[in-house]
Order: structure tokens, then C-alpha cells, then sequence
């Protein structure tokens, strides 16, 4: 697996995003979910991505159990800043430094770790100034709890107030050939600064593999309630799942294959790493999207694709 550097964290070329295993996308599996996680660290997927929220804690305790005995083997990302606590749908945006610090030490307890490599802020709220918040993460760093700093959902402009505080390795923010919003709002920063860009939900939430019927989504599975997937909206999105699918025909893999060689692309183009995260909870798409990364996009390929996020029916959110 190729390494890349995100500032000066060095983190496999695609990384693992384990959301799904504890939220979001329906019911998973414990058993499933640690084999998938500990196949990703065997075929040198080694950036695993969490959060506190996920599963509200859950997640991090997976990830924690799944590595266990080979935490050196493994980069772990996990978040801080994000409430899910208060009741399904609602979300509150805490970024109190007295929070940042005690959530720290909670994640560090469920991960069963003494160091988070990559520490990111959630989401920013304009309730307390940025540079308090990431005063806080820094003085975990300078404690040795914490590596490296990350943001997640941020804007150039915030960008820039948080690393004059503190370098900052990574900005994580969702990116897709369907969600191309990072180009314009952050990527000319991060790469002036040198941060990278980890791209979640790089298969557009599974849609660009072509294999999401937006009709029969499980009861509990959140896509429900995004726009893109209300059965006109996703109606009208499956000419670019087509699309994808076209190119993918032509070079004989898979959609979602063809879509993370694209994100991955994008480094060259964006003056930065891009490192996608794609989540799943089962070995055999792991092992298909490990595969992506051997894939290599023609100028034509990346022409009839690049076109395709101007389509898109439904905001993201």
C-alpha cells in the first residue's frame, strides 16, 4: 500500500471510514465489522478512521477491540465536537475546550490507547472563537495524548485561523465525483499550507457504486433523510451513477472502484494529498476498494467524469 503524507502524519493511501459500523447506514455486525477492520489492516490500509459520535461511543471501542495488539501497525483519526446524544436527528455542535480536553480522554479510554494520531474538531461552531478550541487540542498535543491536528467541515478562511495556532495535518471533508464542494472552499488553502484532504463518503454514500436502491433503504438507515435520496431525487442522480458505471464497464472493474480512482486523482490536481475513506462493514467491498487504488483513469476517462457533480439533484445535506 502507498503511503502519503498529510502534514506530517504519514497515513496509507486509502484509509478505512467505520461509521457504518456502529450508525447511520443501518444495522451491522460486531464480528464482521472487526474482520473487516483487521483485513483492512492486513492488506496495509492502515488510516482508521472514527469519531465519539459514532454510535455514541461505540464506534470507538470497535476500533479500539479490533486493533488491539497491533495498535502500532495502525493510524487511528478519531473526532471530537459532535453531540448525538440528545435524541435521533438532533445534533448538538459542542466545541468548549473544557469538553474538547475530558471528550479527549473518554476516546482514549474506549480506544484502549494513550495517543489519538489524528485529533480533528468535528464541525465549528461561531458559539466559541476557533483558535479556544484549537488551543485546547494543541495543549493535548504538548501533553502527548494527541499527534497530530485535524479539522473536519471547515473553510479556507477557518483553516487559516486554526493552523496560526497550530499546525494542522488534515482538513476531512466530504468529496465525490458528485460532491466536488472541497475545490472551492478549502482545497487552495490546504495546499498554501500544506494540509491534506481525506475525503469521506468518497462512493457518494454508496450511491456511485450503482448498487443503492434509495426506494428499499432500510427503516433505520440515514440516507432516508438526505435530499439525494428521496426516490425522485435519486431517480434522476442514476444518470450519473450510469456514467460511472459506463467507464467502469469499459476497464473492467467496478463503479465504486472507478470513483475512488477518481478521487484519488485529485491529488495532482488539487496541489494536495487527497486520501479517501471509503466505510464499509464487510471484507468483500474492503477488498474491492483496496483494488481502486491500482486503477488508473485516462485524460477521456477523467474527462467524461469531471462533468458529472454539475448533474446532481438534492443538496447534500
Amino acid at each position: 500500500m502507498k503511503q502519503v503524507k498529510l502534514g506530517g502524519l504519514t497515513v496509507s493511501a486509502e484509509g478505512l471510514g467505520c461509521m457504518g459500523m456502529s450508525s447511520v447506514y443501518g444495522d451491522a455486525d460486531w464480528d464482521d465489522s472487526v474482520a473487516t477492520i483487521q483485513r483492512a489492516v492486513d492488506l496495509g490500509v492502515t488510516h482508521i478512521d472514527t469519531a465519539n459520535a459514532y454510535g455514541q461511543g461505540h464506534n470507538e471501542v470497535l476500533v479500539g477491540r479490533a486493533v488491539a495488539g497491533r495498535r502500532d501497525e495502525v493510524t487511528i483519526a478519531t473526532k471530537v465536537g459532535m453531540d448525538f446524544t440528545t435524541g435521533r436527528g438532533k445534533v448538538v455542535i459542542n466545541n468548549d475546550p473544557d469538553y474538547i480536553k475530558a471528550a479527549a480522554d473518554a476516546s482514549l479510554l474506549r480506544l484502549g490507547t494513550d495517543r489519538i494520531d489524528l485529533y480533528y474538531l468535528h464541525r465549528v461552531t461561531p458559539d466559541i472563537p476557533l483558535e479556544e478550541s484549537v488551543g485546547a487540542m494543541a495543549e493535548l498535543v504538548a501533553e502527548g495524548k494527541v499527534r497530530h491536528l485535524g479539522l473536519s467541515e471547515v473553510s479556507g478562511e477557518q483553516l487559516r485561523t486554526a493552523y496560526a495556532v497550530h499546525p494542522v495535518a488534515a482538513v476531512q471533508s466530504e468529496y465525490s465525483l458528485w460532491t466536488r464542494d472541497p475545490e472551492t472552499t478549502v482545497a487552495g488553502v490546504a495546499a498554501e499550507l500544506g494540509v491534506g484532504l481525506v475525503a469521506y463518503s468518497p462512493l457518494g454514500r454508496g450511491f456511485l457504486t450503482g448498487t443503492v436502491d434509495a426506494g428499499a433503504l432500510a427503516a433505520n438507515d440515514g440516507r432516508r433523510r438526505l435530499a439525494r435520496f428521496t426516490v425522485e431525487a435519486a431517480a434522476a442522480n442514476q444518470a450519473i451513477a450510469d456514467a460511472v458505471k459506463d467507464v467502469a464497464e469499459a476497464k473492467g472493474v467496478t463503479a465504486g472502484q472507478v470513483a475512488l480512482a477518481w478521487v484519488a486523482a485529485q491529488s495532482g490536481k488539487l496541489g494536495t494529498p487527497v486520501v479517501p475513506i471509503p466505510g464499509t462493514k464487510r471484507v468483500k467491498w474492503l477488498e474491492q476498494n483496496v483494488a481502486a487504488l491500482d486503477i488508473e483513469l485516462s485524460a477521456e476517462d477523467l474527462a467524461a467524469l469531471d462533468t458529472l457533480a454539475a448533474n446532481v439533484v438534492g443538496a447534500r445535506y
